[in-house]
């Protein structure tokens, strides 16, 4: 397993090692041990999963302390760009976003701490994305900002996205009080 840190803090890329034959393939995905190596030592409670059609945006989400979460995903079928946006009082990195496609094809793993909004565009239809959750949801710690904020930057693929009613009233960054 490799572990690369990405130019925000607390943000890993996780590449398996991943052993194939003519029976297919097997990797680990998670092991407590190397995630304490790179400094992770949070412990994962909840496993969620979402099926997603090509051009669906998922985001940007997070739940505020006391129910905060760290989360690490992946793609087991189909394709993501997977963004974050630090939303970490006092961050040198505060508002800025970091995106990565994750895939079945690529299996990377990306680990986003607490103190990030995250979200995610489909790339193709049937897609399937496990989230590792370090809490618990709560519907009243939910939070987020708008997907599509100019001042984010974010370079979102889909001409016609398909958002959710709650997605699409989410706060802008410059009208939003972080919780962080």
């Amino acid at each position: 397993m490799k572990i690369t840190k990405t130019p925000i803090e607390g943000l890993l890329i996780i590449e398996p090692q991943i052993f194939k034959d003519a029976r297919g393939y097997f990797f680990e995905s998670y092991n407590e041990a190397k995630f304490k190596e790179a400094g992770v030592e949070l412990n994962f409670v909840q496993d969620n999963q979402s099926l997603s059609q090509t051009g669906a945006v998922r985001g940007l989400h997070f739940q505020a302390p006391p129910f905060e979460q760290g989360k690490l995903v992946r793609v087991v079928q189909g394709a993501v760009m997977d963004v974050v946006v630090d939303i970490r009082k006092g961050s040198p990195t505060y508002g800025q976003n970091f995106s990565i496609e994750l895939s079945a094809e690529n299996q990377l793993m990306f680990f986003i701490p607490p103190g990030f909004a995250h979200g995610f565009e489909t790339l193709l239809d049937q897609t399937i994305f496990l989230y590792k959750c370090t809490n618990v949801y709560n519907k009243g710690s939910e939070g987020g900002l708008l997907w599509n904020d100019p001042e984010l930057g974010i370079n979102w693929q889909t001409q016609e996205p398909i958002v959710s009613e709650k997605d699409l009233i989410l706060p802008l960054l410059k009208d939003f009080t972080s919780p962080f």
